[in-house]
């Protein structure tokens, strides 16, 4: 069994919440990292929701940000689908 990639975040109200790593990448052409991350809720379907985010190492930690372009979210679609593809 494969272990838990486990990490920490902190919101902006300071508060701080374990949550599960679910696939993390970066794009070659623009070296633009992502996490994609669960905190194992399920929606009305029973499906686990998933969290994307844009990692910025610009500071020297690792802040998350959203994901503000309509490109960067179809980019990211496209490797959500090779993953499911994947399972």
């Amino acid at each position: 069994m494969e272990e838990k990639k486990m990490m920490k975040i902190v919101a902006e109200d300071g508060s701080t919440e374990d949550v599960e790593v679910v696939f993390a990448f970066e794009f070659k052409d623009n070296k633009k990292e992502y996490v994609i991350y669960t905190k194992n809720e399920r929606d009305d379907d029973n499906n686990i929701t998933i969290y994307v985010s844009h990692v910025d190492r610009s500071n020297g930690s690792a802040r998350l940000l959203g994901v503000d372009s309509e490109e960067e979210w179809n980019r990211i679609k496209d490797v959500l689908r090779e993953l499911a593809k994947g399972e």
